[in-house]
């Protein structure tokens, strides 16, 4: 398998540019064995890496990262880590009720498991915070929205808590919202700092970590796999693919991955006078009660106080985009921000970025064996954090020969469907979204 693409990530990580300088990994060089290999230190390879030094602790595990560590779609995340339904091609996020309890129990399975590993590898609460999450209506379909949701999540037996106008005023600082539904069972992190801290705290375990060194051929080698990288090559038995969309390069999946990208922009920290004229909370998070509107987020810590607004998506088969795309949406970004902090006016933002996701038709992730001794944790389709950290965990799970009752159910997932032919694809998908995102109004 020659990997003749490399997905490109376009713009500076805001997350990752507040932090301090990364610690640094070498490049893999020269040829080398291990018992394991994962490609992809992302939200997935990281959680494989975990789990296998958990269920094969003197095994050899090498982990290659095409980048650096948080550069990548995980250090680009929006940072919640959801657990109740949120199928972004939903009108209100839930499914079938039956279906939304299944995958309610594994995201919190996964977030159980990340929140184990901030616990012990000493992060923080800005790095990770069960605090729950909040979803905000801006208009009466948006109201309707939430009440909807709201209504399944009752039928579900969900524990949520509805905010009115006031509520979420005193909570954000501003007048913009009109109502919310606040669940507790969410995490908040902040990608690139729990990424960083997770890809330290595994290293110290014992994984071997590999930077700039993306994946270029993958062949077999007798009973095992050859991963060739620019500087070197790892021969192991059992490999597991972490690397989302990205699998298709490798020949897997094909036409039946959407690479889709979502774009976000920081503020510069803002100054004490503009933080005292905001108001509300010093921390806090919106995600829209429309799937196709903004995320706002406040955060205060690293790097100050700054916000945070995520929207617009793109449907783009190349996994990359241009500065242009950056630039160009960057002026919906500035009218949202506009729109809900009018005594801002002037405050600059100072990074912009893409970031991309993976969707499959018919929600389903591409997951299993696909090969002897080849596994993929791919296809997160829009919750990288807490459905790659499942599929990361459950892939080693299933490498290892474990069983478990949250695998079987992962195996009984459907394959993801085939995609219409290109250019059909890239209109069809492209003009939905474009629709969606113009009915969406003042939720954008």
């Amino acid at each position: 398998m020659k990997v003749k693409r490399l997905p490109v990530d376009r713009g500076p990580a805001g997350w990752n540019a507040i932090l301090p300088d990364a610690a640094t990994y070498p490049q893999l060089s020269g040829a080398t064995t291990a018992d394991w290999l994962i490609v992809g230190a992302g939200f997935a390879g990281l959680a494989a890496a975990r789990r296998l030094r958990q269920l094969r602790p003197d095994d050899r595990c090498i982990l290659l990262e095409a980048s650096r560590v948080a550069h990548g779609p995980s250090g680009r995340n929006s940072g919640f880590m959801i657990d109740l339904p949120h199928d972004i091609a939903s009108e209100d996020y839930g499914g079938a009720v039956e279906k939304d309890r299944k995958q309610t129990r594994r995201s919190r399975a996964a977030i159980d498991f990340a929140q184990q590993a901030a616990q012990e590898f000493g992060l923080t609460a800005e790095a990770f915070d069960r605090c729950g999450k909040l979803n905000a209506a801006a208009t009466d379909k948006g109201m309707v929205h939430n009440l909807d949701y709201a209504a399944h999540l009752t039928a579900m037996g969900e524990e949520h808590t509805q905010l009115d106008a006031a509520a979420m005023k005193d909570l954000t600082g501003i007048d913009y919202y009109r109502s919310g539904v606040f669940t507790p069972g969410a995490a908040m992190i902040q990608p690139a700092l729990f990424v960083r801290g997770v890809a330290e705290g595994v290293v110290k375990a014992g994984v071997e970590l590999f930077e700039r060194s993306p994946v270029i051929a993958l062949e077999r080698a007798g009973s095992d796999w050859r991963a060739e990288t620019p500087g070197g090559s790892v021969t192991a038995p059992k490999v597991i693919l972490a690397v989302n969309g990205h699998a298709e390069s490798f020949g897997f999946f094909g036409r039946r991955l959407m690479h889709v990208f979502t774009y976000a922009s920081m503020t510069r920290a803002l100054g004490d006078d503009e933080v005292r004229t905001l108001g509300g909370a010093p921390v806090w998070g919106c995600l829209p009660a429309d799937p196709m509107g903004t995320t706002v987020r406040r955060i205060t810590g690293t790097g100050g106080a700054r916000l945070v607004v995520r929207n617009r998506f793109t449907y783009d088969p190349s996994m990359e985009i241009s500065e242009g795309r950056i630039a160009a949406v960057a002026r919906d970004h500035d009218r949202a921000f506009s729109a809900r902090f009018p005594m801002l006016a002037g405050v600059p933002m100072e990074f912009r970025w893409g970031g991309r996701l993976c969707l499959a038709r018919n929600g389903a992730p591409a997951f299993g064996e696909v090969e002897p001794g080849l596994y993929t944790a791919c296809c997160q389709n829009g919750l990288g954090s807490s459905k790659g950290t499942l599929a990361g965990m459950l892939a080693a799970e299933k490498a290892a020969g474990e069983r478990t009752d949250l695998l079987a159910e992962m195996e009984q997932e459907p394959a993801p469907v085939r995609l219409p032919p290109e250019p059909i694809a890239w209109i069809g998908a492209n003009a939905v979204i474009r629709w969606n995102e113009r009915k969406a109004g003042r939720e954008l």
